[in-house]
């Protein structure tokens, strides 16, 4: 029989490269949800989230270890995303639309921002026409989605099994 010992807190396994992946939010209702978003991001090696709205962060939240995920704030998402894509990042967004690709059979890009919606109005139609996918997550009960900070770590774990170095 295979014997397992408790290991916690290891030493993160270094990336071969940076992640070239952005996490770009939509306002929130709540902080909790950013902040939930902003750890999950950090156990992922993601080192840079786009915060719009009134979005209140606790800096110590956006702390790894001895690096720091850049937390950059701005009013409102489409001239961040704009620029994201002169920059050649894809933009991908994480909602519920017709035409969008279920997340396990999407194939992300190595840049990729993925963009994230509100947790009641998801994403908006002014953001919706800017984004080059959208990928949804299969829901299999009610209510018809995850919350916010949930999915968005789905989406993360996905692109990681897609990109682990």
């Amino acid at each position: 029989m295979q014997r397992f010992e408790h290991v916690r807190h290891k030493p993160p396994t270094p990336l071969a490269q940076p992640r070239e992946l952005i996490v770009a939010c939509a306002p929130f209702k709540s902080n909790i949800n950013l902040s939930n978003i902003v750890r999950t991001a950090s156990c992922c090696g993601v080192r840079k989230i786009i915060a719009t709205g009134q979005a209140k962060i606790d800096k110590t939240v956006a702390r790894d270890g001895a690096d720091e995920i850049e937390i950059a704030m701005h009013r409102t998402l489409p001239p961040v995303l704009k620029e994201l894509n002169q920059q050649g990042y894809t933009l991908v967004g994480l909602e519920q639309t017709t035409n969008s690709t279920l997340l396990p059979q999407y194939a992300f890009p190595r840049r990729t921002a993925l963009v994230v919606g509100n947790e009641r109005q998801g994403l908006t139609d002014d953001v919706l026409v800017l984004l080059d996918a959208v990928v949804e997550i299969p829901v299999y009960g009610l209510p018809y989605s995850f919350n916010v900070a949930n999915a968005t770590a789905m989406a993360l774990y996905e692109f990681c099994r897609q990109w682990p170095e």
